[in-house]
């Protein structure tokens, strides 16, 4: 063979194998991509355990745990262990050293909290609105999807001022009970709902979280609820994706804009590109990946390898990016270490609209644990908020 048709078959080779090499990366990009974007829209069967367990003393009601940033959180919180199959509740921390980070145990609801070795740090802290002292009812909220269980707390004296609340990405209704106090106090009810795919409500045809798109229609019906019942000012307070579902709900839902009087964000999650951007770093994947999932997303082949039934645009999400077609006040909380939820969205959103943000920043308290780790000034915050309404 002569030298110059050498040169060029080795050529031809070297492109070739540089064209496979290309599509196979690319082919292994949206194979991941695929499955981190199916992650984030499928509901959890199961919570990682993620604080280790050195040591139960229980003549003490102490508990040893392995230093990490959730063991040493200041505050008080629910704890399940088990598989979910064991819940205690764990106050300060006592000191933290060598041996580990040692905590009161304050009540071990169910479990056998000895012979587990791992578990995870819950914000909610108390299991459901019968721990609190105080009347209450379980009432469903007819959704486009079926009854979905509801609590409702009544205030003292009911004047129809209603608080609904809105929990998070793989929480359930319990979340929200923190802020039922503050809230009566101002003469607030509140209503706790569940929503589709959450493990309480009936689940979508996909069964598969919409990160607001789908699950605004369930609080638009719990607005309609509260309405039918008497609500004459309504707010809506939402946890996490529970911010972002509130938000939507405002920009999409003619009858909510125009029902609710104000909004309380709890480490909302204003802006999902901003969110997988921050998680998959937590996988040590670089920022651009948040890309492909955006995409996957946003296809309707790639929404459907991710179990959705209607692709998810994450630029419709961006409730920042649309924050001039918000009109009503709002408290957002959000601690700058969160962890989980990024507090950049919400600078974001307080920035585009200083005239009705009211922006509270909390440090050390991380996603949703801001009441655990300061419930004075969380509630007080919530409390005069509600009360200037």
């Amino acid at each position: 063979m002569p030298g110059g048709a050498r040169i060029a078959k080795g050529v031809g080779i070297a492109i070739g194998v540089v064209a496979l090499t290309a599509a196979v990366a690319a082919t292994v990009t949206a194979a991941i991509g695929v499955r981190f974007a199916r992650k984030v829209v499928t509901p959890p069967l199961e919570r990682e355990e993620d604080v280790r367990i050195l040591g139960v003393d229980r003549p003490r009601n102490e508990i040893l745990l392995a230093p990490s940033d959730e063991a040493r959180m200041a505050g008080r919180y629910g704890f399940w262990f088990d598989r979910d199959a064991g819940y205690a509740r764990l106050g300060d921390v006592l000191d933290e050293g060598p041996r580990g980070v040692r905590r009161v145990i304050e009540s071990i609801d169910f479990g056998r909290l000895e012979r587990a070795q791992r578990g995870r740090m819950s914000g909610w802290y108390h299991l459901g609105p019968w721990e609190l002292g105080i009347p209450y009812e379980n009432v469903a909220i007819q959704t486009p999807v079926g009854p979905a269980p509801a609590w409702h707390v009544p205030a003292e004296e009911p004047g129809g001022d209603w608080v609904i609340q809105v929990h998070g990405w793989g929480a359930r209704r319990p979340e929200g009970l923190r802020a039922v106090a503050p809230a009566r106090a101002q003469g607030w009810d509140t209503l706790l709902i569940s929503y589709r795919n959450d493990g309480e409500a009936p689940a979508s045809g996909d069964g598969r979280f919409g990160l607001g798109s789908t699950e605004w229609r369930d609080v638009e019906a719990a607005v309609a609820y509260a309405k039918e019942r008497g609500a004459r000012r309504i707010v809506l307070m939402g946890w996490s994706m529970g911010g972002g579902t509130v938000l939507q709900a405002m920009l999409r839902s003619p009858s909510v804009a125009e029902a609710v009087c104000g909004l309380i964000l709890e480490s909302p999650a204003v802006d999902w590109a901003d969110i997988l951007r921050f998680q998959g770093t937590l996988y040590r994947l670089p920022a651009e990946f948040a890309v492909v999932v955006s995409r996957v997303l946003r296809d309707r082949l790639g929404s459907g390898l991710a179990g959705l039934a209607e692709p998810i645009d994450l630029a419709e999400l961006d409730a920042a990016d649309r924050a001039d077609e918000l009109a009503v006040p709002m408290l957002l909380l959000h601690s700058v270490d969160d962890g989980f939820v990024p507090i950049d969205g919400s600078r974001r959103l307080a920035e585009a609209r200083p005239d009705l943000v009211q922006f509270e920043i909390f440090e050390g308290a991380r996603h949703t644990k801001l009441w655990n780790e300061d419930p004075e000034r969380w509630s007080a915050l919530i409390a005069d908020w509600l009360a200037a309404r």
